[in-house]
């Protein structure tokens, strides 16, 4: 019988787990030849013993994170996991500041935008999904200087999220009329979310799956009541109790505020959609992403035309763009949020108590995906060499545990918000995370067509790829081309009122970028890659080509309505 002794030599297997050296002998001699995992107990791969807390150390040094996420996981993550405060609340502004034309309009062509960004993000999350996702693919196929650039950006970017989300959340209670300080609130939530993250990127998903199926069922229950109170079938006490139609869109009127009103709009809707690239994180902690991954993309246009561009279209049909409540009180208020203002409106206050559940629901979990998407990136760029190393750390549990604490260390930051001068602050937050979002999207379209120039011009096709974006190296151009033209319509908004102080609040995202970029180039001194100089191999995930000739000759014999829901879902 071959007993593995105490001392044999051990090293970490392929899911992060020790495993045997097979080459070992037994101390009685026994040859051992199986190649045996000895997996530690759930305790440990849930994070909550001290052995978890040991360095992990694969033999993939691309990704040292778990690969546990399921499919679920991921489409929840794609369709609602960046559904918060944008949608909800922000809109609310966007539609007294732009009217329900703009408002339209504005989130359709980030809709539009942000669906070819994220098939973009798909195929190479498919093909590299490698720790640190995008900001990899910048430094791969770009510039390392500008990937080194939209790292850190989009570590600050959600670095300042979590204290904004935090405050979010504690004045959401005070909706209902809580007599307690904020700063109670703020702690409570900030604690919650370093729980979740003690579980490690299943707690994130799980809380994701079941606080995104929330939010969907309410924002289709609100469009079923859009339609119905649209026709005039609201309670009697309510406005909506004869039929409505679309009377709004003549008066108070279809626009506000002019070409500034509607250039305004734009960065309120690419605000709203933010979080929508965290599904290309994710896949790097999945475990089949060829499978899953494809799906979850599918997913976002659904999400963009039902529950943004539908919920969106009933919101400005049903409340009034010169409605004084949308403009709020103080640093944000909830009772702004249009659909909160519908349901009042419509006679049922309960309905709007139960969106502002939601919305406080919605606030935490961006919060956690901040800490999430921060946290991975942050990693990635320590294994770059592009951050200290301390912040490569990944534990047995597949926790970045350095990254993360980093990360929740700057929630505190929320309670400025209870200062005298916290307004000014958090306008200042806002700013430096206003435009990020914009700029990791510009690059992974632009790190998407320099993949497909290099993958051509090493000699590969596109019969090579396991999943293609829907419309290839033109989608990534229109996309690219859309979130310039928003950037050039924010620096209009931004110098109209000739003020400087507007100008750099408005602004500022840009010159933090160009900032990081200087600084990555004279770290780095690399520039510019070539498209010989770009490694299209280096990550890449090897297909099992058999399996997946197989199932392309399976949807073949498909019936037409199968394939199409396939090519739809």
């Amino acid at each position: 019988m071959s007993v593995y002794p105490d001392n044999a030599d051990m090293k970490e297997s392929k899911v992060g787990y020790p495993e045997l050296d097979t080459t070992r002998t037994t101390q009685e001699g026994d040859i051992i030849t199986a190649h045996d995992v000895a997996r530690p107990g759930l305790m440990t791969r849930l994070g909550l013993t001290p052995d978890s807390f040991r360095q992990r150390t694969l033999d993939d040094k691309h990704n040292q994170l778990n690969k546990t996420l399921k499919a679920r996981h991921l489409n929840m993550i794609a369709i609602g996991g960046s559904i918060g405060a944008g949608l909800f609340v922000g809109s609310g502004g966007a539609l007294a500041t732009g009217g329900p034309a703009s408002l339209l309009i504005d989130f359709s062509i980030i809709g539009i935008m942000m669906f070819n960004v994220v098939y973009a993000l798909g195929e190479l999350a498919i093909m590299f999904p490698i720790s640190g996702g995008f900001y990899t693919y910048s430094t791969h196929f770009i510039d390392p200087s500008w990937g080194f650039a939209m790292g850190w950006n989009y570590v600050f970017q959600w670095a300042i999220v979590l204290p904004l989300e935090l405050v979010v959340a504690g004045l959401t209670v005070n909706y209902w009329g809580a007599n307690v300080n904020v700063a109670v609130w703020i702690t409570i939530f900030w604690l919650a979310i370093i729980i979740i993250n003690i579980f490690g990127v299943l707690g994130y998903a799980e809380e994701e799956f079941w606080v995104s199926a929330l939010k969907l069922t309410t924002i289709v229950v609100f469009i079923i009541m859009g339609i119905v109170f649209a026709c005039g079938g609201g309670p009697s006490n309510g406005w909506y109790s004869e039929y409505w139609g679309a009377r709004l869109f003549y008066d108070p009127g279809a626009f506000r505020n002019g070409f500034f009103g509607f250039c305004s709009v734009f960065v309120t809707a690419a605000f709203a959609f933010s979080g929508t690239e965290l599904v290309g994180l994710a896949a790097a902690e999945s475990k089949t992403p060829q499978k899953s991954l494809p799906s979850a993309v599918k997913q976002v246009f659904w999400r963009i035309t039902l529950f943004y561009i539908l919920a969106l279209f009933f919101v400005g049909i049903l409340v009034p763009s010169d409605d004084e409540r949308l403009l709020g009180s103080g640093l944000i208020d909830v009772s702004a949020s249009p659909f909160v203002i519908a349901a009042v409106n419509a006679g049922i206050p309960a309905f709007g108590d139960f969106v502002n559940v939601v919305i406080l629901l919605s606030v935490v979990s961006i919060g956690l995906s901040g800490v999430y998407g921060g946290s991975r990136t942050l990693t990635a760029l320590a294994e770059q060499g592009y951050a200290p190393k301390i912040f490569a750390y990944v534990d047995r549990a597949g926790r970045p545990l350095v990254s993360t604490a980093a990360m929740l260390a700057f929630g505190p930051l929320a309670y400025v918000a209870l200062a005298s001068s916290g307004t000014v602050v958090f306008d200042w937050l806002q700013a430096l995370s206003g435009l990020a979002a914009l700029f990791t999207w510009g690059s992974i379209c632009l790190a998407h067509i320099r993949f497909r120039h290099a993958w051509a011009y090493q000699g590969h096709t596109l019969d090579e790829l396991p999943f293609k974006s829907m419309f290839g190296i033109y989608g990534s151009w229109v996309g690219l081309i859309l979130i310039i033209l928003v950037l050039i319509a924010q620096f209009y908004t931004a110098v109209a009122p000739l003020n400087a102080y507007d100008f750099f609040q408005s602004y500022l995202a840009l010159f933090v970028v160009i900032a990081f970029y200087i600084a990555g180039w004279i770290w780095k001194r690399e520039g510019w890659r070539k498209l010989s100089e770009i490694d299209v191999d280096s990550g890449r995930r090897e297909v099992d080509w058999e399996a997946y000739e197989k199932l392309k000759q399976e949807k073949q014999a498909w019936p037409a309505w199968r394939r199409v829901l396939d090519k739809l879902f």
